[in-house]
C-alpha cells in the first residue's frame, strides 16, 4: 500500500491546519464550547467553505466523491486541533445517505453545508451491539410510527435529521429486520435532551413517540438495513482511528515541547534518560496507530466485507491502545498540569477517551476480530 499523500490531500490537510492556527485556537475553542450552542455557526461556513462538508459526498450530489484515505487527512487535522463542530456525525450521515441511495436532495444539502446530520443508533441496554435494537418502526398504510430511544447521539440537537436505527422486525438483538430512516428532527413527537460530554462535544438523548414517517423517509429496503449500518459504522470507526492520530501528534508535540523547556536539577527533564525512553515508547505508539488508521482507510471501502470488518476491528484496537499509552504518559510526563483544563494536552486526552468508547471500544473490536471467519486461535 502506497503512504505517500496525494497533493490534493496535502493541500487540505494543510489549509484546514491554517484556519485552526489562525481562527480556531485553543481559546476560541474554550469559548465555543462554553456557548450555549455548543457549537459555531462561523466554523462551520468555513468548513463548508474549504470544500470539508463536500469532500465525501458523491460527484452526482455537488460533491468531491473523497475516499476514506482523503476523509483521513481531513479528520487527522480536526483532531489536532480539537475540532469540536458536528462533521463526523454529519459525514457518518452522509455515508448513510450514499449507502442507502434515494436520498441525493440531502447529499446536496449537506455537500452545500447547509444540512447537519446525526446518527441516532446506540441504546442504553446494546453497549457496543448496534443490532439490539428495541426502537419500534411499526408500518401503517401511508409509512411508520417510530417509537423508542436513543442514547449518546452525538451533536443530536444540532442536526436537522437524523439517521435511526429501528427494528421492523425479527428479535431485539437480530441483525435480521431492521430498517433505517432519516427522520426531520423537528417531526412530532422527537424529544431531543442536549448536553455536553467530558470531552467538550454535544450528544443528546433522543425520544420517539408515534413519530409518523413517509415511506420515502425508509433507507435501503426495509428490514435489510444491517449490511447498510455494518459497514457505515466501520466507515466512521475508520475515521475516529484517524482522529485519535491526530490528537496524540498534537499531546506527544506538547509533550516533547514541555521536556525540552521543563527544567529540574539545573537541566532540562528532557536530558534525563528514562523520560527519553518514555517519549521512545510513545513515539512508537503512536507510528503503529498511525499505520493501522492508514490501513483502515484503504480497506474500509472494500467489497470484501469480512476483510473490511477484520481490518476496521484491528484498528481500533490498535489505536485504541495506543490512545491510552500516550494519553497516560503525557500526562505522567506533565505531571500535576497534565489534568488540568487549563493545557491542551488534557482535553487532547479526553478526546481520546470518548474516541475509544465510541463505535466499539477495544475489547469489543478484539471480540469481533476473533469472530471473524477465517480467524484461528492457537494455543
Amino acid at each position: 500500500m502506497d503512504f505517500t499523500f496525494k497533493e490534493e490531500q496535502r493541500q487540505f490537510a494543510d489549509a484546514l491546519r491554517r484556519w485552526v492556527d489562525k481562527d480556531y485556537s485553543f481559546e476560541a475553542r474554550n469559548k465555543i464550547i462554553h456557548s450555549e450552542a455548543g457549537v459555531s455557526d462561523a466554523a462551520w461556513a468555513t468548513l463548508a467553505e474549504l470544500g470539508m462538508t463536500a469532500l465525501p459526498v458523491p460527484e452526482a450530489q455537488g460533491g468531491f466523491n473523497g475516499s476514506a484515505v482523503d476523509m483521513l487527512v481531513v479528520m487527522q487535522e480536526l483532531g489536532r486541533g480539537l475540532v469540536v463542530e458536528p462533521y463526523l456525525a454529519t459525514v457518518l450521515g452522509a455515508e448513510f445517505l450514499r449507502l442507502g441511495g434515494g436520498h441525493d436532495a440531502l447529499l446536496q444539502q449537506v455537500a452545500a453545508g447547509e444540512l447537519k446530520l446525526a446518527c441516532a443508533l446506540g441504546e442504553k441496554q446494546a453497549r457496543h451491539d448496534l443490532f439490539d435494537i428495541r426502537t419500534r418502526a411499526t408500518p401503517t398504510g401511508e409509512g411508520y410510527l417510530l417509537d423508542g430511544a436513543k442514547s449518546v447521539v452525538l451533536h443530536g440537537a444540532q442536526a436537522g435529521a437524523l439517521i435511526v436505527s429501528a427494528r421492523s422486525g425479527g428479535e431485539q438483538r437480530d441483525s435480521a429486520g431492521i430498517s433505517l430512516f432519516v427522520v426531520p428532527a423537528d417531526s412530532a413527537g422527537v424529544g431531543v435532551r442536549d448536553y455536553r460530554t467530558i470531552d467538550g462535544q454535544r450528544a443528546a438523548s433522543i425520544t420517539f413517540t408515534q413519530v409518523r414517517l413517509p415511506a420515502a423517509s425508509l433507507l435501503g429496503a426495509a428490514g435489510a438495513g444491517w449490511d447498510i449500518l455494518d459497514a457505515a459504522a466501520d466507515y466512521g470507526a475508520t475515521l475516529l482511528c484517524a482522529e485519535a492520530v491526530g490528537a496524540m501528534d498534537a499531546i506527544f508535540a506538547a509533550t516533547l515541547e514541555y521536556l525540552k523547556t521543563r527544567t529540574q536539577f539545573g537541566a532540562p527533564i528532557g536530558k534525563f534518560q528514562a523520560l527519553q525512553h518514555r517519549m521512545a515508547d510513545m513515539f512508537i505508539h503512536l507510528e503503529q496507530a498511525r499505520s493501522m488508521a492508514m490501513l483502515a482507510a484503504g480497506k474500509v471501502g472494500s467489497s470484501d466485507a469480512e476483510e473490511r470488518r477484520r481490518t476496521v476491528s484491528a484498528a481500533k484496537v490498535r489505536v485504541g491502545q495506543a490512545a491510552k499509552f500516550v494519553g497516560q504518559q503525557a500526562v505522567q510526563l506533565h505531571g500535576g498540569i497534565g489534568v488540568t483544563n487549563e493545557l491542551p494536552a488534557a482535553h487532547h486526552f479526553k478526546r481520546l477517551t470518548m474516541i475509544e468508547l465510541t463505535l466499539g471500544d477495544s475489547d469489543h473490536h478484539l471480540e469481533r476480530f476473533i469472530a471473524q471467519p477465517g480467524f484461528k486461535q492457537t494455543a
